[in-house]
């Protein structure tokens, strides 16, 4: 049984993890209340049917009052938050988000999954394997998942606690990266590519964070990590003798037909997840279930029916000319694994692959070189953004000539609206030719099950492909399979 009655407020309630922490301590028995000052679907409409959406948006220090247990402080939030300054005049507890899943957790065993890309993946496919096999299990996840109805679960029974460490920094109290208040038995780390420029202005920066998660590992602890990653392979092999350290590569594998077969000692066994990147997260989440007395022979039964997490690779439609997927890539090194990916599964078909420059990294003129060349694996590489989300942010404005500079694609096509964006894709012809949109945003409000529709119902001409970029830009970013 949970310790009901406690009263929790939450200050920036509608991001993605903080309504979801707010609904699962509900779940749990607590008395929850939470502040915005903006909030949208899915948390808005979710908090409503919750009973916990504010009457009113904005912050109002009379939601602080002195029988409160503890105020969770989302990064939304600022330091002059007239809730938060309340809360601390009357010495309220006030916690990250992460601080509080620690105190919630200190009594189970903690594995935590980060790095700058793959985190998501791997972490839903732990998930999925421990449901699959009716595991009592706690969890943190940055996606919505099939089959879990929120991104977090926390009780009091369940044992262990899977937790994705993302490396952003806490809140306006806890300037420090989220993964580092949780204290792991089990890290994984899935590879080290710079982000966050904002945050992380340096590389070395970057870099130190995970080089902290690492050093912080207990005695008898954990460390596994992508051998293939420069950084990674660094950081796991640093010298601690009294940490297990587990390297992994990506799980043998081949492609036919569009379809993804995993090599195993008992032969092919198929399954719905596809590229290079994918098969690294596979094998390290495998480790991890090992870890947890899921055998291979297990873990090959269950990974069968994992379909990926929401927006990671996500088939948005198809025809028999045509698939259209949306990923939520942002960080250079997700845009071009994710687009080598689409283009391994069906090398003898065009790729259409779009990306938006949507976050502040992506948009500095200091981090776009990161991007050189990660789009070589498409045919036709288009860029999206927006200069009205430029000036928002308060940045200096960029040009289409700076972006494909950047890209090193003379061929590139870049917009700047949705309008021009959708009537360009819908004046190709999509025979044999596939669609990858890539984005944390919505390429400027985008209808994406609208515009699939259109481009899947489109008359298509039959034609003789021709290879836009040379074989090598693509086919030379495939290892040859173990």
């Amino acid at each position: 049984m949970s310790k009901s009655g406690k009263r929790i407020h939450f200050i920036a309630v509608g991001g993605a993890i903080m309504h979801n922490l707010a609904l699962a301590l509900q779940k749990k028995g607590y008395q929850v209340s939470g502040s915005d000052d903006e909030i949208y679907d899915p948390a808005k409409g979710r908090l409503a049917k919750a009973g916990i959406l504010p009457e009113k948006m904005g912050w109002d220090e009379t939601n602080i009052t002195s029988d409160l247990d503890a105020v969770i402080l989302g990064m939304h939030a600022k330091k002059d938050n007239p809730e938060l300054k309340k809360a601390q005049d009357l010495g309220i507890k006030v916690y990250s988000f992460p601080e509080y899943v620690f105190e919630q957790s200190k009594q189970k065993q903690r594995i935590v999954i980060a790095g700058s890309h793959g985190k998501t993946s791997i972490t839903s496919i732990i998930l999925h394997v421990l449901k699959h096999y009716n595991r009592n299990f706690d969890y943190l996840v940055g996606a919505q998942i099939e089959g879990f109805d929120l991104m977090v679960k926390l009780t009091d029974d369940a044992p262990i606690i899977i937790l994705e460490g993302d490396e952003y920094l806490s809140s306006a109290l806890e300037m420090k990266p989220k993964f580092l208040f949780y204290h792991p038995h089990i890290t994984l780390i899935s590879g080290v590519a710079w982000d966050h420029f904002n945050v992380f202005p340096k590389f070395d920066d970057y870099v130190k964070a995970f080089d902290q998660l690492a050093a912080g590992m207990p005695k008898a602890g954990s460390l596994i990590f992508d051998e293939t990653d420069d950084i990674a392979n660094i950081i796991g092999n640093q010298p601690k003798e009294d940490v297990n350290k587990l390297p992994y590569k990506a799980h043998p594998y081949e492609v036919k037909n569009g379809k993804t077969w995993l090599k195993t000692d008992n032969g092919a066994i198929p399954i719905k997840i596809f590229g290079e990147h994918n098969m690294k997260n596979l094998q390290g989440a495998k480790l991890i279930l090992e870890k947890l007395a899921i055998t291979e022979e297990m873990f090959y039964e269950a990974i069968q029916t994992f379909s990926g997490a929401s927006k990671r690779l996500e088939k948005l439609g198809e025809n028999k000319n045509t698939l259209i997927y949306r990923d939520f890539a942002h960080a250079p090194s997700k845009v071009g694994a994710t687009t080598a990916a689409t283009k391994e599964l069906f090398p003898d078909r065009n790729l259409v692959a779009c990306y938006e420059l949507h976050t502040f990294s992506s948009l500095s003129k200091d981090f776009l070189p990161h991007y050189a060349e990660k789009l070589n694996a498409a045919d036709d590489a288009v860029v999206f953004y927006s200069p009205h989300t430029v000036e928002m942010k308060k940045m200096p404005a960029i040009s289409k000539e700076e972006i494909k500079g950047a890209f090193g694609r003379d061929d590139l096509q870049i917009f700047t609206t949705p309008e021009e964006l959708e009537a360009y894709l819908l004046a190709q012809n999509w025979y044999k030719s596939n669609l990858l949109l890539m984005s944390s945003g919505t390429f400027g409000g985008t209808d994406f099950a609208k515009l699939s529709k259109d481009v899947l119902t489109l008359p298509v001409k039959k034609v003789t492909r021709v290879a836009k970029v040379k074989k090598k830009s693509w086919r030379g970013i495939f290892k040859k399979k173990g």
